[in-house]
This record gives C-alpha cells, sequence and structure tokens, in this order.
C-alpha cells in the first residue's frame, strides 16, 4: 500500500552520492543507485537490464545464486528443451544463433542467455539474496535490504536505496513440497524433480513420479529410457497435447488461430486435432479438464502438456499411471484405490511457486501467491515505482513482453528527472553568478 504518492520527495540522491565510499563502515553498508534495483538474474532480469542498457540507464542486478539463471543452470534435467519454437524464447534485440536447432537444448539455451549477459555487458551482483525491500513514504524511496555471501569477509549487510524496483524472481522462485503422510518414513530416496538430472541412477528400481505436467511427463519418459521402471501420480485432470500438428508447432498453431477465432472455436479445433493424432487420453487415464488448453492457460495459467514421447510409452504400459495418493510406508505407497505399490524412490514433479511474499513488504500490488493481481498484459506496473517481469504465466514470450514495457518506462522516467536536476543545477549556477 503506497500512499502519498503525488507527495513531493526529499530528494537525498545527492546525500548518497556525495558519500566518501571509504570514510566509514556506514558508507559500505548503504548504497545509493541512480537508477532501479533489478532483483534476480533469470532471463526475465536480464531482459530489463539489457533495455536499460541500450537506453543508458544505470542499474545494480541483485542474484542470490552464484551464477545468470540459476533455474535452467542448477535445477533442471539433463534433457530438458524448450517446449516451445525458438522464436518464441529469445530475448528482446537478441536472436538465437542460426544454427540452433527449433528446439534448443537446455545447455544451448544456458549458453545463450551466457552470451546474452555478454553482449549487453550485464554483471549482476551473485550471491546476494535480498531479505526485504519496502517503499519509504517519508523519502519516496525504495530500501532493499541483503546478505551478501560472497568476498573474504563472509557475510555482510548491504541496504541499497533507489527510486524504482523491478522484481524479476520469477514464478519458480522455490520448490513446492507437499506434505504427504509417511513420507518421512519411507526410507527410500526421495528428489524435488528440481534436483534430477539424469535417470541414470534408478536403473532397474520402481520409481514414482508424483505430477504429471511436463516435468512429471519428461521424468517418467527420461527413467524409462534408463532402465526404470516409472509409475506417475495424475491427481488430476490434464491436457495433453501433441508438440506439432502437421510439422507445425502446436503453440503457434493456437496463437495463429486466436488471431482469427474466439478462444472456444480455438480450443475446440486444437482437441480435434490432438484427438485425431493421439487418440483418445481419458482412457490411459490422463482425463481432460471441461475448460479447453487455451481457455484453461489464460483464466488459471495452467500449460498444457507438449508430448515429445511419454504418451506411447504410457499406452503400452511401460510408463504406468497411478491415481492420487492416500500415504506413504517403509518401501511402499498406498493409492486412492485401495492398492499398495512397493517403490525403491520417488521424484516430486510438484512444481514451484513465487517467493515474492516472503520479501517484498506492505504491498498491494501482488496477491498473496506472489503473483501480480492484474493480468496480463497489466501485471507489469505498479505504484511508487514497483515493476514485475517474469509473472505473466505465459513464459519467455511474455516475459520478453513486460521486460520492454519497464524497461522503457523506467528510461523515460529516469530521463525526465535528470533533466530536471539539470535544470536545477543550471538555476543554482545561474543564481550564484547574479552575486557577483
Amino acid at each position: 500500500m503506497y500512499r502519498n504518492n503525488n507527495k513531493k520527495s526529499l530528494d537525498i540522491s545527492s546525500m548518497f552520492q556525495n558519500f566518501i565510499p571509504d570514510s566509514n563502515i556506514f558508507s559500505r553498508r548503504c548504497i545509493w543507485v541512480n537508477g532501479p534495483v533489478i532483483v534476480g538474474a533469470g532471463p526475465s532480469g536480464l531482459a530489463v537490464a539489457a533495455g536499460l542498457k541500450r537506453e543508458g540507464v544505470p542499474f545494480i542486478i541483485l542474484e542470490r545464486a552464484n551464477c545468470i539463471a540459476s533455474l535452467w543452470q542448477n535445477r533442471t534435467y539433463d534433457r530438458l528443451k524448450l517446449h516451445l519454437p525458438k522464436q518464441f524464447c529469445q530475448l528482446p534485440n537478441f536472436p538465437f544463433p542460426e544454427d540452433y536447432p527449433e528446439y534448443p537444448t537446455k545447455f544451448q539455451f544456458i549458453q545463450y542467455l551466457e552470451d546474452y549477459a555478454t553482449h549487453f555487458d550485464i554483471n549482476p551482483k551473485y550471491n546476494e539474496t535480498v531479505q526485504s525491500a519496502k517503499y519509504d513514504e517519508t523519502f519516496g524511496l525504495w530500501r532493499v535490504k541483503t546478505i551478501s555471501k560472497s568476498g573474504q569477509l563472509g557475510s555482510c549487510e548491504f541496504e541499497y536505496i533507489c527510486r524504482w524496483l523491478v522484481v524479476a524472481t520469477g514464478e519458480n522462485a522455490e520448490k513446492v513440497v507437499p506434505d504427504f503422510e509417511g513420507l518421512e518414513d519411507f526410507g527410500g530416496d526421495v528428489l524435488h524433480a528440481g534436483d534430477y538430472k539424469s535417470g541414470g541412477r534408478y536403473q532397474g528400481k520402481k520409481v514414482l513420479v508424483v505430477g504429471c505436467g511436463n516435468s512429471g511427463m519428461e521424468v517418467s519418459l527420461d527413467l524409462y529410457n534408463h532402465g526404470a521402471n516409472p509409475s506417475m501420480v495424475v491427481r488430476s485432470s490434464v491436457h495433453v497435447l501433441p508438440r506439432e500438428i502437421l510439422g507445425k508447432s502446436t503453440f503457434e498453431l493456437g496463437v495463429t488461430m486466436m488471431k482469427w477465432m474466439p478462444v472456444w472455436l480455438a480450443d475446440k479445433t486444437l482437441l480435434l486435432l490432438a484427438r485425431i493424432v493421439l487418440g483418445n487420453t481419458d482412457k490411459y487415464g490422463l482425463k481432460r479438464p471441461r475448460i479447453g488448453p487455451l481457455e484453461l492457460k489464460n483464466k488459471e495459467g495452467k500449460t498444457p502438456v507438449l508430448d515429445i514421447g511419454a504418451l506411447p510409452k504410457i499406452r503400452s504400459g511401460k510408463i504406468k499411471i497411478v491415481p492420487g495418493i492416500i500415504k506413504f510406508g517403509r518401501g511402499k505407497v498406498e493409492l486412492v484405490d485401495g492398492r499398495v505399490l512397493d517403490i525403491d524412490s520417488v521424484i516430486l514433479a510438484t512444481g514451484y511457486r513465487s517467493n515474492v511474499p516472503s520479501w517484498l513488504k506492505d504491498n498491494d500490488f501482488f496477491s498473496d501467491d506472489g503473483i501480480p493481481k492484474n493480468p496480463f498484459p497489466n501485471g507489469w506496473k505498479g505504484e511508487a515505482g514497483l515493476y514485475a517481469v517474469g509473472f505473466t504465466r505465459k513464459g519467455l514470450f511474455g516475459a520478453s513482453l513486460d521486460a520492454m514495457s519497464v524497461a522503457h518506462d523506467i528510461a523515460n522516467r529516469w530521463k525526465e528527472e535528470s533533466k530536471q536536476q539539470k535544470k536545477t543545477a543550471a538555476a543554482r549556477h545561474r543564481r550564484c553568478i547574479s552575486h557577483f
């Protein structure tokens, strides 16, 4: 809640800019940023930073990990590829290399992001975790408190003072780990999909994969390909679509249809084509929601599964579909249909969530689940210089659109303030001359 936004804020930028860097300990701890602070050095944060670089706006980008795009580098499995064609995943003003395949691998995408940061000379402050960010109504500034774990001094606390705050931590900042009864007594290997790399270590083992989204499907397929015996828990309805229809990206086809027809008709067309290609998925335990895939994505942000080979294994019974879980026991799991399965390992493909509510204080812009209350395309700008990027539930394409809007808006405000400061300085100079 940001009140009194029309009040004239005290201009304390000169106070911070005039500190002598080594004059005392306070000057090391409190830093004035003559531009925005960007929280998060994933694709969203990098895209905003690149836009600001092109406009000549200074900024600081804070990243809690030791690298850019830590979700991609540290919490994705090795077989992962982009689910959408590369033209829908590239960041602003920097296309993918021409020799990249239509669906780049995880490692190619990471290299693309590294090249992006190098091209725009983006240098995040790594190993710096934001503890809190709060708008100071008295001064009209943001106060961003962090803990840095880098350097020879161990942990150091800093406070950044800025006019604009860009939240770019995204929808997938923290793992979601459900509280299953008896899981602590299971005794076998339990892993979140964010820590899963390859199925090599599971050869010959019975593995329960909890979750049937894109990650659950791909992990199950990878396990089977490495000689494991996967069973996938499907607790609710899910849309499974072919990644391509008649050689064309299903996503691109959906986007094209929505330009020419209402969403409900596009959904009906898409589902008809999917049934022709995949058959009736209901009889394999994959029941479709009553709402179509495009409408469901727009309303609830739920992404359909784009099949890349798991469905044929499900049809043949090589990947087994099981219903919800009642509880775990020692080396086993009890299901809602009464069956008890002996299992060796559990992989939780249960997704991620935003962590914004844990550190952004006293705000009405984000909901309790850490997503902007205003839906796309109006969720990128709040009050008092607060911005959000990477929360569109429309992937990298949506994040890029918001990043361009944010960078452009901040650049306009920064340039206007710079002009006002120059005018003020010139007026003071003229007054000084008039005294002589």
